[in-house]
């Protein structure tokens, strides 16, 4: 595996990526991290590191890019998306550094301490012009209730505040637990003596601290942003603090970084900016290059995706619980591809299990890649599956049964336009096992080279299958075989026969094997690991 790293990170993330056997870990800078793409598994970036869909499209290699915080407007995730490469972030990580920060701006602005600081360096001694405003019973407002969020009401809560905050994904109850009353946002504009903003940057978002904002705000309100600086109208701002609305902003983030030189708006006395110092401790640091690392790794070795942001969303608890079922539809699918005749129109996948129906989107993902990597070969994953089934006009259903035998299993109808081809599997003992095809039992391993045949089962099929490949030098591993309860009519019994070998059957093997009248079909798999 080849890892570029963008940015710097914190030498013990990269030793969690040093640890890994026959890793290169190239270290680089965001102006020279390119040229070392070509042929990467992995990008660890930062936002000044833009990657861009040429980037994305020249690494045919590229497997994840990672990057630590929540925002990615500085990757092409629609790039990354369609070429199968899994983007992941790492929100929170940093949540107890920004809010400290932002209860440090808080104090400094209530206390006026940069300005304090700044006249006694001048030679003054000037107490009575920096009287300042405490923070206890003073309203904060908290606009999102995400990681950062909850760690500064737990801050606000000892400095004795009020706490109101307004979150659509936050319930009453939560937000009781927290201490806090969940208000609207106009109501939340309209009480706070403090607000501060710990949101994403959406299209709901940008620019949601504007002039009509700024207009139901009780007079003598301070802002404080170490989110986005989109999220703030810097012009309405100013208008703003002239006004005699706002007594105080403190910015971590602006709209333009670096700022332009001059701007207006730093110039005020009542605004503090620091240079985006939020999470800059050496505690979050550390926490968020190994964690990062770690992450990384699970991936590329594990396939285990924490915090992926173009894969469908759940905890690290259920992706564990689901991805041996991810795994299992994925070489289900590829099966069903490569036995099946004709172009593959419809998967749809049956659940016999109790599995909560929002967890099997990853499975979904999983199987339709399974499907199209007999067109796509590695191209097709979970990341980029649902766009490659919508380019080819393959479609894909659900349906949930009761489960029967084993205790949860996964059937794959592959509906083509030649008919339907269907395959059953189970995970046991931790591995995927295909339990039957064309509703024969026959339970088999989907790992490595594997042949299926449908033979008409008479006397010498199974011998002559032996005798065919011994004599190419082709080692049988493992040989599973169901054959039909019951002929149909005058007919001999239909038989399944699935076989692992070590070597790879080539076509001209399986001519050989077909010249056997009672050899109907016989088809290569190969599952990718």
């Amino acid at each position: 595996m080849k890892i570029v790293i963008a940015e710097p990170l914190h030498p013990a993330g990269i030793e969690v990526l040093q640890a890994q056997p026959g890793w290169e870990i190239i270290v680089s800078s965001p102006g020279e991290y390119e040229r070392h793409l070509e042929d990467a598994d992995a990008l660890l970036a930062a936002r000044s590191a833009q990657v861009t869909a040429g980037q994305i499209e020249a690494a045919r290699n590229l497997k994840v890019i990672a990057f630590p915080g929540s925002g990615s407007d500085f990757v092409d995730v629609e790039a990354a998306t369609a070429a199968g490469v899994l983007v992941m972030n790492l929100p929170g990580e940093s949540a107890v550094s920004v809010a400290e920060h932002t209860l440090g701006l808080m104090l400094a602005m209530a206390r006026q301490i940069p300005q304090a600081i700044e006249s006694t360096r001048s030679g003054k001694w000037d107490a009575k012009r920096f009287r300042g405003t405490e923070l206890r019973r003073k309203t904060l407002g908290v606009m999102g209730l995400g990681s950062i969020g909850r760690e500064v009401v737990r801050r606000a809560r000892a400095f004795e505040m009020r706490i109101i905050a307004n979150d659509p994904y936050v319930n009453s109850e939560t937000a009781a637990d927290l201490g806090v009353t969940l208000v609207s946002r106009s109501d939340l504009f309209a009480q706070s003596d403090y607000i501060t903003l710990h949101v994403a940057l959406t299209t709901e978002t940008m620019g949601m601290l504007n002039e009509t904002a700024f207009a139901k705000m009780k007079k003598g309100v301070r802002i404080v942003n170490c989110a986005r600086g989109e999220l703030v109208d810097i012009e309405a701002l100013r208008h703003a603090i002239e006004a005699g609305k706002v007594a105080g902003a403190a910015l971590d983030v602006l709209q333009t970084e670096p700022p332009q030189a001059g701007e207006p708006l730093l110039a005020m006395d009542q605004v503090l900016a620091t240079p985006r110092i939020g999470a800059s401790t050496e505690e979050a640091a550390e926490l968020m290059a190994v964690h990062l690392a770690q992450h990384v790794v699970e991936y590329l070795n594990e396939g285990v995706a924490v915090n992926a942001i173009n894969v469908p969303a759940m905890s690290e608890e259920a992706y564990r619980a689901v991805a041996p079922y991810a795994v299992l539809a994925e070489r289900l699918g590829a099966f069903a591809a490569h036995v099946a005749t004709g172009n593959p129109k419809l998967m749809r996948l049956v659940y016999h299990s109790a599995m909560p129906p929002q967890n099997t989107r990853l499975i979904r993902n999983a199987g339709l890649a399974g499907v199209l990597s007999r067109s796509f070969e590695r191209k097709a994953n979970v990341v980029n599956a649902l766009k490659l089934a919508a380019r080819r006009g393959l479609e894909h259903a659900e349906r949930f049964e009761r489960p029967t035998g084993h205790t949860d299993t996964i059937r794959i109808e592959l509906e083509t336009d030649k008919g339907t081809t269907t395959v059953e599997g189970a995970i046991v003992l931790d591995q995927p096992r295909m339990l039957a095809v064309d509703g024969i039992r026959c339970e088999a391993g989907l790992t490595g080279h594997v042949m299926f045949f449908s033979i008409q089962d008479v006397p010498g099929v199974m011998g002559y299958i032996g005798a065919v490949m011994g004599k190419n030098n082709i080692n049988i591993a493992t040989l599973s075989m169901g054959r039909q309860e019951k002929a149909a009519g005058n007919q001999p019994v239909m038989a399944t026969i699935v076989i692992e070998t070590d070597q790879q059957v080539t076509e001209p093997v399986i001519a050989q094997l077909l010249e056997n009248k009672a050899i109907l079909v016989a088809r290569p798999v190969e599952f990718r690991t």
